[in-house]
């Protein structure tokens, strides 16, 4: 489609990001921003120049472009792939997870022996600042990117990859980095909890840090230490780090994992309800999948990983130090619904195939296989695992204190569907089919909700002055053919995805 500097979405239905009821009307943008809402008489009063897009809507939603508001695409954005494009997304926010392409350490192998496994990277990236990385993302042709950073990375900077207590110098110097990172443009900090070295943070290590996140009117997301067992310790554990710090609390991706934890979770709904009550500033986020995915050393003692990877390796040719790991690995993990989803080499062998099936098949013990496909694999394995009841799925994704997210990881192999077609199952089945929410609620959870967490002050609405970043779909198809054995699936249903007032989608199809 060719651009011009003047674009009307003519007789959809709009659903403005708000949570407001829908209207009819028409959308006007001009270059980069929305300059008219509503009634199309008056149209012509916003000065529309002469060389116009004319979209028609007939059908459709116009909705603000999806913001997703927990992404690991630090380095797609860049690349430019397209996958969340095509669910109708416009603004990713990286950083995730503990997990930031920034700072780089004196020795850059480091930070990517430790980020590589969730941001699918290689031997080249890396940057020095926030600025740097910013101004690099700001190139990105398919997404807005924001970008917090991630406390794995600022330990690794100040410390290596270590899972030691900090000495209060180098506290104080990541503090000071955070600091930097803020002033130039990182909208907060993330907390990778369960990864080393990340996992050996002290509660006093990440009060300190969360109150200079305080001090810049940042937000903290965290990845908290557990999601099972001990979920509600971890919850308690960040609203008492928020609470004193008086900082914003994002907890990432909640969920009670596991059939004999899945009780735990409305405990935990519950002391997120008292703490906000209270006055602390909390929210969550989740997303529509009752399976989640991660790296296979997710399930090690995370002191197994002090090092990195390359000491991981070296332990487990050890027999003595494997022997040390082998009962530590996650009891509660029920190996039949774990499956490799990629792998360094990709085997046939593996991928797909779940931890309990492998072991069979090898004559084996589930604890001894996952060593040995991660020594065979060079430690560079993903999985999905099912661990979500379809009850507390809908007890989270309705709460009005969640915002909803993809959490997409690119792998080499089979990445989890969610990084193909969650906003299109949040409108077709979530909403449409199964109807706990409306379509106006669902919106707001993907645009304005995050707009104003991330502080996006002009972004996440339909609305006159706001960015012209527009997402255009049919509430009666839109949906996911996605599935676990076959994710790489375009979405059914997304007419149109504007960003900047540019056509970057067009039936369905990448301009």
């Amino acid at each position: 489609m060719k651009h011009a500097t003047s674009t009307i979405l003519t007789g959809g239905t709009i659903v403005d990001g708000t949570g407001a009821s829908p209207i009819s009307g028409e959308v006007v943008i001009q270059s980069d921003r929305i300059v008219h809402v509503g009634n199309a008489a008056e149209s012509s009063a916003s000065g529309v120049g002469a060389e116009t897009n004319i979209i028609d809507c007939t059908g459709c939603v116009v909705a603000p472009g999806f913001i997703d508001a927990h992404s690991h695409s630090d380095l797609q954005v860049l690349d430019n792939r397209t996958e969340k494009l095509l669910q109708g997304v416009t603004t990713e926010v990286v950083g995730n997870c503990g997990f930031s392409t920034y700072p780089m350490p004196e020795d850059p192998r480091i930070l990517r022996d430790f980020a590589n496994g969730i941001l699918y990277g290689n031997d080249r990236w890396g940057w020095n600042s926030a600025s740097d990385y910013l101004a690099e993302a700001s190139k990105s042709k398919v997404a807005t990117v924001s970008s917090l950073v991630g406390h794995g990375s600022l330990r690794i900077k100040v410390a290596g990859n270590t899972s030691r207590a900090l000495t209060s110098r180098e506290l104080d110097t990541m503090s000071g980095l955070l600091d930097e990172a803020l002033q130039e443009g990182a909208v907060g900090l993330s907390s990778g909890l369960m990864y080393a070295p990340g996992s050996g943070a002290s509660a006093m290590e990440l009060l300190a840090l969360c109150r200079v996140v305080a001090r810049r009117s940042a937000v903290y997301t965290t990845h908290m230490r557990n999601y099972s067992d001990m979920l509600l310790e971890a919850v308690d554990e960040q609203i008492s780090v928020a609470e004193a710090s008086e900082c914003r609390l994002q907890i990432s991706h909640l969920q009670a994992a596991g059939p004999e934890n899945w009780p735990l979770q409305q405990r935990a709904l519950a002391a997120i309800e008292k703490a906000s009550e209270r006055g602390v500033d909390v929210a969550f986020d989740a997303y529509p999948w009752l399976a989640g995915c991660t790296v296979l050393t997710q399930v090690l003692p995370q002191t197994a990983l002090d090092g990195g990877i390359s000491q991981l390796l070296l332990r487990l040719t050890d027999p003595v130090q494997r022997e040390v790991i082998r009962p530590q690995i996650k009891a509660e993990a029920r190996w039949n619904e774990v499956v490799i989803t990629s792998a360094a080499k990709n085997p046939a062998s593996l991928v797909g195939r779940s931890i309990q099936d492998i072991a069979d098949e090898r004559g084996s013990d589930p604890h001894c296989v996952v060593l040995d496909i991660l020594l065979e694999q060079r430690g560079d394995v993903n999985i999905v695992e099912h661990a979500q009841s379809m009850e507390n799925l809908h007890a989270l994704l309705t709460h009005p204190l969640a915002m909803i997210i993809t959490d997409g990881v690119y792998t080499s192999g089979r990445s989890h569907p969610r990084l193909y077609g969650t906003f299109p199952l949040l409108l077709g089945e979530v909403v449409r089919e199964r109807k706990w929410l409306n379509l106006e609620e669902a919106v707001h959870k993907v645009t304005g909700k995050p707009a104003e967490r991330f502080h996006m002050k002009d972004r996440g609405r339909i609305a006159k002055g706001f960015v012209a970043d527009v997402t255009v779909f049919n509430p009666k198809t839109v949906r996911t053919d996605a599935r676990y054995d076959r994710p790489n699936v375009a979405p059914v249903g997304i007419k149109s995805v504007l960003r900047n007032g540019r056509v970057m989608v067009d039936s369905g199809a990448v301009v």
